[in-house]
């Protein structure tokens, strides 16, 4: 446990509200605000207060997992492959029909971005690090490297035609808060859903982040904060361990359960006791309610991880009966656990290696790929596969994205170059057309032409199917840009 400096008055006695205050109970403060927020103890009248599980429309999903691929996969090499780089291999851009890429006037109309010296990373045109194949009854194309997913090709959603405007790895922290990393910090897709909506559980946090997060070079924990809701709303970062999930997770070393329970049994009475002499005292009603949750969760958190109450085949499905299981896999099993007992949004990170990413392939593409394929590919189809076999896709919504993909051209000998002009995600679930491709890139993927998408699309898309208005979640004194809220892609909803 945390070493507490508890603030004292005269004759040594501790204030109670001090008391309340210091005495740390592992993730208390986080139950706290949670329980302050949701009891209305903790705001201003002035301030507009979420909807406490009363969304603005029907929604169509009940809770979200989103999975996100740090360091920019090749959109070239997963789910838009291009035969025509095939063709051109070798030549430059300047000896392809598609020259005109390079015009002025092009630029200005097509590139919404700080524009790169396209000379360069169109030097040469690199070929396809890999086959692919047209798969189900869709027809979608999807490289073979994604075997796994490729055979859950009906039931995605396929988006083909993303774009946003930071080159460099800030653009991580621009798909979760839709702002470049200049502009400062806002809050993330995940905090807005925590912050819109009521809790499915008690026991759990509604907003959870597993996986090695985004560095601090590309916007760090930022990714997944609330900043200016507050951090009540911050996601709540767990690992796969049903020995230590969370930092004071479980009961003290050496104390029993049976013990911590009847210390928060005294302080309950002791608390109580307090508020018969202070009955106008909302926060420290609050409060007892804030230990009760946090003792909850210590108890709720654990069993989460605890993946021996699976079924032999789910462990199978996933790929955990194999030693060598990549940790993704895990996180995969433990987000549907998650969002079956009732946590709105889960975020699942891939690739965070404390740098730009593990899918940054400047070089090596084909071995960078083919490797985080290897990791990530079985676990997700796993997880599509057991959700709809449980009946749960149809309310899940599951997003699978990347801050950009990988340029047609080369860079050095084997690798790609950032490119945030066009690249792909999908949506599985949560209301979402089964089987189908939206948007498209011109033939050497080089630029989204047909209905285009900045990665806020993906946010108000993601709310709307939750039943949230991102603009009737403003807060006063904090105007969001047309651009933060975004556009739904309608054409994918069923």
């Amino acid at each position: 446990m945390p070493t507490y400096r508890l603030q004292t008055s005269g004759c040594g006695r501790i204030p109670r509200r001090s008391f309340l205050a210091d005495l740390g109970m592992g993730f208390t403060g986080l139950a706290l605000g949670a329980m302050l927020h949701r009891d209305g103890f903790a705001h201003d009248a002035s301030t507009w207060l979420p909807p406490d599980g009363r969304p603005h429309l029907a929604p169509k999903a009940k809770s979200v997992i989103w999975l996100f691929m740090i360091g920019g996969v090749s959109h070239l090499e997963s789910f838009d492959p291009k035969p025509m780089l095939n063709r051109y291999a070798g030549k430059s851009i300047a000896e392809t029909p598609f020259r005109n890429v390079l015009d002025k006037k092009y630029l200005e109309e097509n590139v919404r971005t700080a524009a790169p010296d396209l000379r360069k990373i169109l030097s040469k045109i690199y070929p396809m690090q890999v086959g692919y194949s047209k798969r189900g009854e869709s027809g979608i194309e999807v490289s073979d490297w994604w075997p796994h997913v490729g055979g859950c090709v009906d039931d995605l959603a396929v988006i083909r035609s993303m774009w946003t405007n930071d080159i460099d790895h800030g653009a991580q922290l621009q798909f979760h808060t839709g702002r470049n990393k200049l502009d400062g910090f806002f809050p993330t897709i995940g905090s807005w859903v925590h912050y819109g909506l009521g809790t499915l559980n008690e026991n759990l946090p509604q907003f959870v982040v597993m996986g090695n997060p985004v560095a601090d070079c590309c916007g760090g924990q930022e990714s997944h904060r609330a900043n200016y809701l507050g951090p009540q709303h911050d996601g709540v970062g767990l690992v796969a361990d049903p020995t230590n999930p969370l930092a004071y997770g479980r009961p003290p070393q050496g104390v029993f359960r049976e013990e911590q329970q009847a210390e928060f049994d005294l302080l309950e009475r002791l608390n109580r006791l307090a508020l018969a002499e202070y009955p106008d005292d909302p926060k420290a009603l609050a409060r007892i309610k804030s230990y009760e949750l946090a003792f909850r969760m210590q108890r709720a958190i654990p069993e989460v991880f605890e993946f021996q109450q699976e079924t032999a085949a789910t462990q199978k499905l996933y790929g955990l009966d194999d030693e060598k299981a990549p940790p993704f896999a895990k996180h995969c099993l433990a987000a549907r656990r998650l969002v079956e007992r009732g946590v709105r949004f889960v975020q699942v990170y891939h690739g965070g290696n404390g740098n730009a990413g593990g899918w940054d392939a400047h070089g090596n593409l084909r071995g960078n790929h083919a490797a985080n394929c290897a990791q990530v590919d079985k676990p997700i189809a796993a997880l599509i596969h057991d959700l709809m076999q449980r009946g749960m896709l149809d309310e899940t919504l599951v997003v699978w994205a990347t801050e950009f993909g990988r340029s047609p051209g080369t860079e050095g000998l084997d690798g790609r170059d950032h490119h945030p002009f066009g690249f792909s995600v999908w949506m599985a679930g949560g209301g979402v057309k089964r089987g189908v491709v939206h948007g498209a890139t011109d033939e050497l993927g080089f630029q989204a032409v047909e209905n285009r998408h900045y990665v806020t699309d993906i946010h108000a898309t993601v709310l709307h199917q939750l039943g949230l208005d991102s603009r009737r979640l403003e807060i006063p004194g904090r105007k969001r840009l047309e651009m933060e809220h975004g556009q739904v892609i309608r054409e994918i909803l069923a």
